[in-house]
C-alpha cells in the first residue's frame, strides 16, 4: 500500500475542503471533515500510515487535536499500539506535564498537556496530526513526549502546507506527509 502513495494522495485531495484562514488571507485552512465522512477513502489513508510504520515497533501513537485523535487512534489500533492524546490546557482530567508556545499567526500563547503517566521511558512513539502548518504544535508535542521519556520514531501528517515550512521545526526527526499543498 505504501507504494501507492501518489494514487492515495490524489484520492485524499478530493476530500479536502479549502477555507480561508482566519489569521492570514494568503493561507487556506485544509478541512478534512469531508474525508472523515468517506469510509473508503478514510480507510485507505489509515491503511497507508499503518503499512508505512508497521515494522517500526511503535508502542504509542500520539494524536494532536481532535482530527489527530480520530485518525491517530485508528492508526494505533492498526499498529497494535496504545493511543495517547495531547490536548490543550485544561482538557485532561489527570496530572499533566505542560509545554507553552506562541502561536504563529494568533497573538496568544497555547499550552499543550500530556498525562504524566501516558508514555513510559523508552517507548517508541509515532506522532500523528491531520495537518502540519508552521510546525509549532508538533514541535511542542515533541518537547512533551521527550520530557515524558518517549523516543519519537516519526511524525506523520495527512496534509502538509509546504509554504509554511513546518518541517523545518522538526529537523532531526523523520517527518512524513501523505498530501502536500
Amino acid at each position: 500500500m505504501v507504494g501507492d502513495k501518489e494514487k492515495i494522495s490524489e484520492e485524499i485531495m478530493q476530500h479536502i475542503r479549502e477555507e480561508p484562514d482566519r489569521y492570514r488571507q494568503e493561507v487556506h485552512f485544509k478541512d478534512i471533515t469531508p474525508l472523515l465522512r468517506d469510509p473508503e477513502s478514510m480507510r485507505k489513508a489509515i491503511d497507508y500510515f499503518v503499512d508505512r510504520y508497521r515494522d517500526k515497533d511503535i508502542n504509542v501513537v500520539v494524536g494532536l487535536g481532535a482530527r489527530g485523535f480520530v485518525i491517530g487512534s485508528s492508526i494505533a489500533m492498526g499498529l497494535n499500539a496504545g493511543f495517547v492524546p495531547i490536548e490543550t490546557q485544561g482538557k485532561g482530567p489527570y496530572k499533566t506535564i505542560k509545554y507553552k508556545y506562541k502561536l504563529k499567526y494568533a497573538d496568544r500563547i497555547e499550552t499543550l498537556e500530556l498525562h504524566e503517566d501516558s508514555i513510559n521511558k523508552g517507548e517508541k512513539v509515532l506522532v500523528f496530526d491531520s495537518v502540519i502548518g508552521s510546525g509549532k504544535g508538533a514541535q511542542a508535542a515533541a518537547k512533551l513526549i521527550e520530557k515524558a521519556g518517549g523516543v519519537i520514531i516519526g511524525f506523520a501528517f495527512l496534509v502538509e502546507l509546504t509554504k509554511l515550512k513546518g518541517r523545518k521545526r522538526l529537523k532531526g526527526y523523520d517527518v512524513h506527509s501523505l498530501v502536500k499543498y
